[in-house]
């Protein structure tokens, strides 16, 4: 991508020097309804979250780890281009809320390694990057940069961007309190509906992603191939390939985040219209 010299956001907590401590003085308090949404590749590292999601949960004290190896020139450059990027989420979300005469609040990213304390529950690098409602923050080791090249076969910078901007998605339905109506919808619900809400609630992100990428395009920040890079991250994370990667085979009733097709769908859909109103997976058929 093309980002030169556009701004880093200022919205950056950076907790890579030290590890699982610190950063977070949230203590023991519990958190409510909203729990931690796990974005990508829960599935595909066998990360059971049944136990944050819907409920109050205790949230661990973390002890001080011993500090953190310096980074590397590679992963500084990419920790400036994860803040260059959650900058183009700000100028696009920001615009779209004023024109509707409201004001965006902007999410904090946390960088760290390996585990962090959130309000949402001790976070882990094996979840992949996640949202937690709760404090209003994504959180993202960088090390899943590798992991989407070298695991997942989803490489370049177009494609980390695409994740940045899914988990910013999954901030804005927050503000909007889909967020909060869909986890209310999933309590009263059985196992196989709650997945069914929590696929639209991944596949709305994937579209308000696209909705940002419309913006990076029309901003010209896009080179050759970096579309096709965001379009194969979408379809790698596709429930039914995880699983297939993982287990062999697909099992469409536990799906939480939608197929491969869906996923690349609805991103493309947000990008080509440039339009949250389009996004509304809820009211489109199954």
């Amino acid at each position: 991508m093309k980002l030169g010299n556009q701004r880093s956001s200022s919205n950056i907590e950076d907790r890579r020097g030290s590890s699982g401590g610190g950063g977070y003085g949230g203590g023991g308090g519990k958190m409510g309804i909203a729990g931690l949404i796990v974005v990508l590749i829960g599935a595909y590292y066998g990360v059971d979250l049944s136990g944050l999601v819907g409920g109050g949960v205790q949230m661990p004290q973390v002890q001080q780890q011993q500090s953190q190896p310096a980074a590397s020139a590679e992963e500084e450059a990419l920790a400036r281009f994860s803040a260059q990027i959650l900058a183009t989420t700000e100028d696009a979300w920001g615009s779209y809320f004023r024109s509707r005469g409201r004001e965006y609040v902007q999410p904090k990213m946390v960088l760290y390694r390996g585990s962090t304390p959130t309000a949402c529950g001790t976070g882990q690098a094996a979840m992949g990057p996640f949202y937690c409602p709760a404090d209003q923050k994504v959180y993202l080791d960088l090390s899943f940069y590798d992991d989407m090249k070298n695991q997942l076969g989803a490489a370049g910078d177009a494609a980390f961007a695409y994740v940045i901007a899914h988990e910013v998605g999954h901030h804005v339905q927050n503000l909007n309190g889909t967020m909060t109506q869909v986890n209310r919808a999933r309590s009263r619900v059985g196992e196989r509906e709650a997945n069914r809400l929590s696929v639209k609630l991944e596949l709305q992100a994937d579209c308000l992603a696209g909705v940002w990428a419309n913006r990076a395009q029309e901003r010209q920040l896009f080179e050759s191939g970096d579309l096709e890079e965001a379009f194969n991250a979408a379809e790698a994370v596709g429930d039914d390939r995880l699983q297939q990667r993982s287990r062999g085979y697909a099992v469409p009733d536990s799906f939480t985040h939608g197929t491969s097709a869906q996923r690349l769908q609805w991103f493309r859909r947000g990008l080509n219209s440039g339009d949250p109103e389009q996004c509304d997976t809820f009211a489109a058929n199954s």
